[in-house]
């Protein structure tokens, strides 16, 4: 009985009023309440589907990483250097309403995360996999420290998308591109590519 009541409310849409919440107010906003309300359903379908809060979060959290990562997922590694990398790493930036949007809810989780283990390990997982993929590209051309500056590089955008959701007048999306640009030209410093070429930034 209990399983046709809530047989329209899938654990995909009440992830999608998470991102929603998340967004606009951070994870503190975001209770099984409010979820529900933006869901557009009843508390109780929530938790038909989600027994805490927090593993509601960690379904939320796997859903966006699946997203980001099928997109990662899509870009050729076996082109130029540069160019792949930029792709990569432009999905992780505040380069347009979905990606800010993004960006927010992953800060969002980010924060939670250090106070959740099952959050922690899901981002964990994450950030080793997308770094994993930074590294194959940075070996594959002959890049010294190739791990390293893969850490680096992903270290140095979660910072710029960090700061950019933070101070938005300050990063506009050209110069988190250019920044982008500058830090891939550094990071490719002595592997057996031609540099990049250098972009000015409108006054």
């Amino acid at each position: 009985m209990r399983e046709r009541r809530y047989s329209s409310t899938s654990p995909e849409h009440l992830a999608a009023a998470l991102f929603d919440v998340a967004a606009e107010s951070g994870l503190e906003g975001a209770s099984v309440r409010e979820v529900a309300k933006r869901a557009g359903v009843s508390i109780g379908a929530v938790q038909h589907h989600f027994s805490t809060k927090d593993e509601m979060f960690a379904f939320a959290l796997r859903t966006l990483v699946d997203k980001l990562l099928t997109r990662l997922a899509e870009i050729d590694r076996d082109g130029d250097p540069a160019q792949d990398l930029f792709a990569a790493m432009s999905q992780l930036l505040p380069l347009d309403e979905s990606r800010s949007r993004e960006a927010h809810v992953r800060a969002a989780f980010a924060v939670r995360a250090a106070t959740s283990p099952s959050l922690a390990e899901i981002r964990r997982t994450t950030l080793f996999t997308i770094r994993t993929g930074l590294s194959a590209v940075l070996i594959r051309i002959g890049t010294p420290e190739a791990e390293t500056r893969a850490a680096l590089l992903l270290a140095t955008v979660d910072g710029l998308a960090l700061e950019a959701i933070g101070s938005p007048d300050l990063y506009p999306s050209e110069y988190l591109e250019h920044a982008l640009e500058v830090q891939i030209g550094m990071i490719l410093q002595g592997a057996d590519v031609a540099p990049t070429s250098s972009i000015e930034l409108a006054s």
